[in-house]
């Protein structure tokens, strides 16, 4: 399954990406381990860590990456996009089987946005701050983000039940 991490980006050892470190870098190995492939904005924060992470345990890491960026050391493949940040957000989340937020600012959001307009699955990584947390606080019966219940949110406070989460997704 084709798995994008969405999330802070920034210096990997400032707040609030250090936070959240330790969840990216064990959700990154455990996922590769099950043989996703993680599908990330390629630059630095989250998306690096959960590379680092999926590197460790030989997994597969592609990163679409806005104009004139090179990516993280960890990616297997890099996708050089001629566009900006949000815009090669819609890229992203079209390659991808559900979408995973971590923390995040604003791209963070419109990449959640992205992905429910799509039908995408989504899971929350709750307590990780940003958006992925606001997000959880507003959810309709628990599990959309609007009316019209296009796809269900899920909610995980562990890359154990993110794994269970997947499962119960790909069948």
């Amino acid at each position: 399954m084709n798995v994008a991490i969405v999330g802070y980006s920034g210096p990997i050892d400032l707040p609030p990406v250090r936070d959240v470190a330790d969840v990216c870098l064990d959700l990154g190995e455990a996922l590769a381990k099950r043989g996703h492939t993680i599908v990330c904005g390629g630059r630095d924060g989250v998306m690096e860590l959960v590379s680092q992470g999926a590197r460790r345990a030989s997994g597969t890491i592609i990163g679409v990456l806005p104009e004139g960026e090179e990516g993280n050391t960890y990616l297997t493949i890099r996708i050089k996009t001629p566009f900006d940040n949000v815009t090669r957000s819609l890229v992203l989340v079209q390659t991808s089987d559900v979408v995973i937020s971590i923390g995040g600012e604003i791209g963070t959001a419109i990449e959640v946005l992205i992905a429910y307009a799509r039908g995408k699955p989504i899971i929350l990584f709750e307590g990780t701050g940003g958006w992925t947390d606001r997000f959880t606080q507003v959810l309709i019966e628990g599990k959309y983000l609007d009316n019209r219940k296009i796809v269900e949110v899920h909610r995980a406070k562990n890359s154990s039940q993110v794994l269970e989460l997947l499962e119960k997704i790909g069948r």
